[in-house]
């Protein structure tokens, strides 16, 4: 794990110049990254309309591409949001949610991933495979795989796309294709509440804003998703709960509280 020094760092530059992140996410996940976002100190922007896409691309500070509610549409706009953010050198996570479902989704991940070089791509271990060309099976945005299942996939898909990748899982993986850290924080019910793997996208992008150093920004993201979802579960009888108290634990959480409780390999 990166020195936790830098992790405290980070949070707190968040907190002081709370980056502007351009979301282009599908519709049931725009509340609950937006709150995240707002939690953490960052300013969250929704928007897929293609003909404001550059405007909006001068004033953030990171790009989100979350491809969960695809359409021909929004396709475009990802499309040219994408070329932008590489263009001007400004840091895109690209979560390929569902990858793997249908040909279009995961068509649509690679050649994004291809033509514009994201500096983060995160999602679960199906996701990942799928990204590799592996024929898994999929259950839409649901992982088949535990996140260990997906780590030689992980490493490929690094190397190909010279990315970093983040699988999310019961410990969440973030390699360059070189290096490989472990997050081993969170809570078993994280993943019964919709949304939550977008939401670390989105707060990965946070990171990736004030840290120029993707593998580090993309571990710091997930430590904080794992610690935050550690603290609300202690709280909470179920997902309807978690989901509000997970929000409140990214809030109230000093920095150095969650470098603490951070548990990695």
């Amino acid at each position: 794990m990166p020195d936790l020094a830098g992790f405290v760092e980070d949070c707190r530059l968040i907190r002081r110049t709370a980056p502007v992140i351009h979301n282009i996410t599908n519709y049931v996940a725009m509340s609950m990254s937006a709150n995240a976002l707002l939690a953490i100190g960052a300013s969250p922007l929704m928007s897929s309309e293609s003909s404001e896409i550059e405007d909006i691309s001068r004033i953030s500070s990171a790009l989100v591409i979350n491809i969960g509610c695809l359409e021909e549409r929004q396709k475009e706009a990802m499309k040219i949001a994408a070329r932008v953010a590489s263009i001007s050198g400004k840091p895109w996570v690209l979560d390929p949610a569902g990858a793997g479902a249908s040909r279009f989704r995961t068509d649509t991940a690679r050649e994004l991933a291809e033509m514009y070089g994201p500096s983060v791509i995160r999602g679960n271990a199906s996701e990942i495979m799928a990204l590799d060309g592996l024929d898994v099976a999929s259950r839409g945005v649901d992982s088949a795989h535990g996140s260990k299942a997906a780590l030689e996939a992980a490493t490929h898909v690094a190397r190909e796309f010279r990315t970093v990748v983040s699988v999310s899982g019961e410990t969440d993986y973030i390699t360059d294709g070189q290096k490989l850290i472990g997050i081993c924080n969170g809570n078993a019910m994280m993943p019964v509440v919709t949304a939550m793997g977008c939401t670390a996208s989105a707060i990965t992008a946070a990171f990736a804003s004030v840290d120029g150093n993707f593998l580090r920004a993309a571990a710091f993201a997930m430590a904080l998703m794992g610690v935050a979802g550690e603290k609300a579960a202690a709280i909470s009888p179920g997902p309807g709960s978690l989901a509000m108290n997970f929000t409140d634990a990214l809030y109230g959480l000093e920095p150095e509280e969650a470098a603490e409780l951070i548990r990695y390999e």
